[in-house]
């Protein structure tokens, strides 16, 4: 039998790997019983300090308090990292252009820029300035981090115990990193960006420095910013020079410049400057003796009339001037404007107008207007309500869903690739994706021509042309080249108007079927001169030429359909007598916003109402309110004037039963053409001044003739 073989002794590293196998588990088991042990002596340590009954209650409300606040802190510190991108750039900077503004009649209409006035520096102030400031504003503005929790306690009691808003809450930090940093708009988001920018700044500079810049850059009223600007404006002198009762008058704007200001409301700024007054004794900054005077003797100021500073108009031309003379470097300038201030004057007045009368009906709060006339002026601006209480421009910086108002780009497009007015599309039901439009009646339209499904609004048509014939690109490409500079999202649903675009964009815009299908002629400066009388710019020679973008059967198509919805679509409401009007109305998901877009062959004005919150209106329509401010603007705009025809309309389109209305009123008024003629009527009057002048023609008729007197006698008696 054969002996068995012997082992193989290992080798050298088999027995060191097995080695270290052996140390590895060796060591394993080692830490993990020290850590048990170590585990059960801080078990047992512990149990030392556990706590029962309602000592537990209190560590497990803390407890449950610090992890909602550390994840609340997180939710609102990611809410707030937007707003801190505008503190890596030149924040502090105003910009070292100096422009005077001149309306298109060479009167000067406002300034914009470091120019204003040069700052006085917080320590050469009278002292009774920066209390009559800080006891209105921020009364512990020394004393706390950029909020005050204490100042805002109070301003909540003193609100809740009044039944309205009679103290504000906000420390003059806050107000700050308001101006600097962020719009008026009433969110929370803006809140938190607030709050934590108030922090910020307070980190970042002294309480001087705040001090400072806020002072120099709050919009006082008149179109001034900074209260070295508000003395000379109001009083024509230096904040330096200013006594009690002036500077109880400027502290008093802060709230609402142009609520109070002096040269539009004397008595009320009055009244306010004497609130002012009381708040520095109530904060025992001084005492009644001190400010008596004050109160028996209030402020005048410098007669400066009652023409409001056209603010929106002037910050949009203060951003084109700096467009245009960034290459020429000159900074010092009169910028001769575009700005009609009767047009101006009665776009303000169309839509607080209709805002006051059925603003609570309608739940809407805002508007903005752009004019141009056919030239490319921009003739008039509104940007709100009111500047003093929210300096966010709606008309050139809001991005508002366009609805309906979008349409006229798609039909252009469709134009453009051999489309005409009478081509019939299907408006049936259609689906896109998982994307089902209906139309607003919720009905279907079933065949249906062009100019028909452009004037009843018909949703289902500009959908199927996108789908089914033109696709999206074609459409951004045409609105784009018709002049708008808002970005467009090209997706399916931007045909029905999803995607956010300005006013001053949709006027830019619609200008094109206006002016002949060409773009490019916009503006609002018409001449830069430096302080030499030097001309640095002037756009009838530097602006580059307009360039047709619409050819002309496209643009005869358009104006034909566009033409078609003020008389039997939906902007009836838009219809100016014996002027043809053509336009678009819009109206978004929710009634969110509402639109309408119109042109006449004189002016094209653009008009949004909605809320600067975002929330529905109720049931609003572009072609209710919207279109109603159009019209009263439009009325006005066009008296006086030489009438032109929209191009490529060569007889205005009207329906039969708006053609039989038409014949059948100018029978009856046949009669009265006479008396018209004879009392010479504007193009546009009232119903009820029309009948006044009928009544004082008939007057005039029946009346009996004066014979002249037969002798000197009868002279003599008379």
């Amino acid at each position: 039998m054969a002996s068995p073989e012997p082992r193989k002794r290992r080798g050298p590293i088999a027995a060191w790997l097995l080695a270290l196998d052996a140390w590895i588990d060796s060591s394993l088991y080692e830490i993990g019983f020290k850590a048990r042990q170590f585990w059960e002596a801080a078990t047992i340590f512990s149990r030392r300090f556990r706590l029962k009954g309602w000592r537990r209650g209190i560590i497990e409300v803390l407890s449950e308090g610090f992890t909602l606040g550390a994840g609340g802190s997180v939710v609102m510190l990611a809410l707030a990292m937007p707003a801190f991108q505008d503190t890596t750039g030149d924040w502090r900077a105003q910009g070292d252009f100096a422009v005077t503004f001149l309306d298109r009649y060479g009167n000067e209409i406002g300034q914009r820029g470091i120019i204003q006035r040069d700052s006085v520096p917080v320590d050469e102030m009278p002292d009774h300035v920066i209390k009559a400031v800080l006891a209105t504003e921020d009364r512990r503005f020394f004393d706390h981090y950029g909020i005050d929790i204490l100042g805002l306690s109070r301003a909540i009691f003193e609100n809740v115990r009044a039944n309205s808003v009679v103290q504000g809450g906000s420390s003059i930090t806050q107000q700050l990193a308001k101006n600097l940093f962020l719009t008026n708009e009433r969110t929370f988001e803006r809140k938190i960006k607030e709050a934590f920018l108030s922090l910020w700044l307070e980190a970042n500079l002294s309480k001087k420095e705040i001090l400072q810049l806020y002072l120099d850059r709050a919009y006082m009223g008149g179109g001034t910013f900074g209260i070295e600007a508000a003395a000379d404006f109001y009083f024509g002198k230096s904040v330096k020079d200013l006594s009690l009762a002036e500077a109880a008058m400027l502290a008093g704007l802060f709230k609402a410049p142009t609520k109070y200001a002096p040269h539009i409301n004397l008595p009320a700024a009055r009244a306010r400057a004497n609130v002012v007054l009381s708040n520095l004794v109530d904060a025992g900054f001084m005492t009644e003796g001190q400010v008596l005077q004050a109160r028996l003797h209030p402020a005048d100021v410098v007669d400066r009339g009652e023409q409001k500073s056209p603010d929106y108009f002037l910050d949009w031309a203060f951003d084109e001037v700096k467009k245009i003379a960034a290459k020429s470097g000159q900074h010092s300038l009169v910028a001769h404007t575009t700005f009609d201030a009767n047009i101006q004057k009665a776009a303000e007045e169309s839509v607080e107008f209709h805002l006051r009368q059925f603003g609570k009906e309608y739940n809407v709060t805002e508007g903005a207007v752009v004019v141009i006339e056919t030239n490319g002026a921009v003739r008039a601006i509104v940007g709100g309500r009111d500047y003093g209480t929210s300096q966010f421009n709606r008309a050139t910086k809001a991005l508002r869903q366009t609805g309906s108002s979008f349409k006229p780009y798609v039909y252009a497009t469709a134009m453009e690739h051999g489309f005409t007015p009478n081509s019939i599309i299907s408006g049936g039901p259609i689906s896109w994706g998982n994307w089902s439009p209906h139309n607003y009646s919720g009905e279907s339209a079933g065949n249906i021509t062009l100019i028909m499904a452009m004037a009843k609004s018909i949703n289902t048509v500009p959908v199927r042309l996108a789908k089914d014939y033109l696709g999206i690109p074609p459409i951004k490409a045409m609105a784009e080249s018709f002049g708008v500079e808002s970005p467009l999202e090209a997706h399916k649903t931007m045909v029905l108007g999803t995607s956010g675009m300005t006013v001053m964009d949709q006027a830019t815009g619609y200008s094109v079927f206006a002016q002949n299908g060409f773009v490019g002629s916009r503006h609002g400066v018409t001449q830069l001169v430096n302080r030499t009388g030097q001309v640095v710019y002037d756009f009838t020679k530097d602006a580059p030429p307009p360039h047709r973008v619409l050819s002309e059967q496209a643009l005869k198509s358009m104006n034909t359909m566009l033409a078609a919805v003020p008389v039997m679509g939906t902007a009836r409401r838009a219809q100016i007598p014996n002027i043809v009007v053509a336009g678009k109305t819009g109206t978004t998901q929710s009634y969110r916003d509402a639109w309408f877009v119109g042109f006449t062959g004189n002016y094209t004005a653009a008009v949004w109402l909605g809320n600067d919150d975002f929330s529905p209106t109720k049931n609003m329509t572009g072609g209710s309110l919207p279109a109603m401010v159009w019209q009263r603007l439009m009325v006005y705009a066009h008296q006086n004037i030489d009438l032109k025809p929209i191009p490529g309309i060569d007889k205005p389109f009207v329906d039969a039963e708006t053609a039989a209305k038409a014949e059948e009123a100018q029978k009856k008024n046949a009669e009265q053409a006479a008396a018209d003629a004879a009392a010479e009527r504007p193009p546009v009057l009232s119903s009820r001044t029309t009948q006044t002048l009928r009544d004082m023609s008939k007057v005039f008729e029946e009346a009996p003739i004066l014979q002249p007197p037969s002798s000197p006698q009868t002279l003599s008696a008379l």
